[in-house]
């Protein structure tokens, strides 16, 4: 692992020891590296296990009730191995930060007495400070929430100029080395030529000085890693809490996320994943809607990025142009993670959100005009307050007609704070769990048949990793990480071909022989055997 930021204090003697667990959706993963280049900066050491560090630091999810349960009994686990710490066996403290405990803060820690401390956001630039206090045995005062939306002006225009002083995870807040000593395995300098090159309009992406620091170290070596565009959202669908805790919407500027994504580069990421809560709404309160358009075509330039992938797109806010440039840009791969949630239109008014049946099926038309081979991926909620039989059909006649790639499907429940919570039309928790399995079942059959219908593709797979036999496992173009399936991949199997080298972060071209659910199994080959 490296990291980008110098030491603001010397290290102390003995090393500080802390490991990072990271649950949730990519945006965590970003905010915990921003921590790990925090901490690494300040001396601290990286370790894995939880069970041997000093501290546990438990990033939660705070996003819906599964997801809450997973971050507490993780939290439970880390204080349970720490009360049974003998000779070193576990955690001497644990810390919760993420979602989770900045949603809920003070309640949480009451509910978790075992855990050490709940940290909010506005703990995190300062984390060091917090974790070294905790391990002296402070017991810091809990993180007290508040609605983050009220940080920032109302009007997105307005936000750039009072962002000071307001936390906002993952944007890694850069340090200039001006300031701070330099040190091998913790800096990296911007590339200075890169930034002379940028474009220096203020109002859009402002040339950063040479000795910028991307504040972030890596935690895996993969080959995929996700970068932020923005934080918050500015939507008001009635079902989601996220604004509330994740404040109101707030782009970066395109010289932090060009310098993040040149860092990455130079770190073996061959595959950038650009996350956000709305990637749609990128460049609102930058004053162009349509920044998103123009930045796609520089971040796929970085030399050592070959696969450019953007998630987190509202149907809504999907314009031409944004389609254009997805569809047309080399490296930009053929991917639409499309936040649908529904198909029913009365039933999306009721959750504050636009379209329905028709007007997506016309975007997705749209869209495989451009890219016949586009992957899709969508979410969808069942049982939402006053979802009638009629609404559920239509949703699964939607499914039906979209051919998507990869379905989540969610059952909904009451989240605090939220409009739809306040609903009296609540469907019996029976009912939602049986059109959940229904719907599950639908989605399952449907995305196998659309995997098996990509046998005989030709395609590209990114090798994530390779066993002994030599088999290699990776994902297409259109599959996102973690989420969508993957391929298994074997080396051509025709006597005489040349040998196609499977090592973690080859892109290597493929052609699909068969599935298995919304896996794919793949044949390597040639460049040289598709001509034709």
């Amino acid at each position: 692992m490296s990291g980008t930021l110098s030491p603001a204090t010397p290290p102390t003697s003995p090393r500080r020891t802390v490991a990072l667990v990271t649950l949730g959706c990519a945006r965590n993963d970003v905010d915990s590296e921003e921590l790990a280049g925090r901490l690494a900066a300040d001396g601290w050491d990286l370790v894995e296990d939880p069970n041997g560090a000093d501290i546990a630091v438990v990033n939660t999810c705070g996003f819906v009730e599964a997801a809450k349960k997973d971050s507490i009994d993780t939290l439970i686990a880390a204080a349970d191995a720490k009360a049974e710490n003998t000779g070193g066996s576990g955690p001497k403290a644990v810390v919760a930060v993420g979602c989770l405990a900045e949603r809920y803060g003070q309640q949480l820690a009451e509910a978790l007495p075992e855990a050490d401390a709940v940290l909010g956001f506005d703990d995190y630039q300062d984390i060091s400070s917090r974790l070294t206090a905790i391990l002296h045995g402070e017991r810091p005062v809990s993180h007290v929430p508040r609605d983050r939306r009220t940080l920032l002006p109302l009007s997105p225009v307005d936000r750039q100029s009072a962002k000071g002083g307001v936390a906002v995870p993952g944007h890694g807040d850069a340090t200039d080395a001006t300031d701070v000593s330099e040190t091998s395995d913790a800096v990296e300098t911007a590339d200075s030529q890169a930034a002379a090159e940028r474009p220096d309009d203020p109002t859009l992406s402002p040339v950063a000085p040479p000795t910028r620091r991307v504040v972030r170290r890596r935690l895996d070596d993969g080959p995929s890693a996700p970068l932020k565009l923005a934080s918050g959202c500015d939507r008001r669908c009635s079902f989601c809490a996220i604004p509330a805790f994740r404040g109101s919407y707030l782009s970066r500027r395109p010289h932090d996320i060009l310098d993040e994504a040149r860092w990455l580069a130079g770190q073996g990421v061959r595959e950038l994943v650009l996350v956000s809560e709305n990637s749609t709404s990128y460049g609102k309160d930058l004053g162009d809607l349509k920044l998103l358009e123009t930045l796609l075509p520089e971040l796929a330039a970085i030399d050592g990025v070959d696969w450019l992938r953007v998630s987190y797109l509202q149907p809504a806010e999907m314009r031409p142009t944004l389609i254009d440039v997805m569809s047309s840009t080399e490296g930009v791969v053929p991917y639409f993670d499309l936040s649908f949630q529904h198909s029913a239109p009365g039933l999306l008014r009721r959750m504050r959100r636009f379209g329905g049946t028709e007007s997506f099926l016309e975007l997705l038309e749209t869209i495989r005009t451009r890219v016949p081979n586009a992957g899709v991926r969508s979410n969808f909620i069942v049982g939402f307050p006053g979802e009638t039989a009629a609404d559920f059909e239509e949703l699964e006649t939607f499914l039906s007609q979209a051919r998507l790639d990869a379905i989540g499907v969610f059952g909904y429940s009451d989240e605090d704070g939220t409009e739809a919570a306040g609903y009296d039309d609540k469907l019996d928790e029976d009912e939602i769990a049986e059109r959940v399995t229904h719907l599950t079942g639908l989605a399952e059959e449907l995305t196998a048949q659309r995997a098996e219908d990509r046998v005989g593709e030709r395609i590209d797979v990114l090798v994530e990793s390779v066993a002994h036999d030599g088999v290699a496992e990776g994902r297409a173009a259109f599959q996102g990480p973690e989420v969508d399936g993957s391929v298994m991949l074997v080396p051509a199997l025709e006597p005489g071909t040349p040998a196609v080298e499977l090592v973690p972060g080859a892109i290597v071209p493929a052609k699909v022989v068969g599935s298995e659910g919304v896996d794919l199994h793949a044949v390597a080959i040639t460049p040289l055997s598709l001509v034709g």
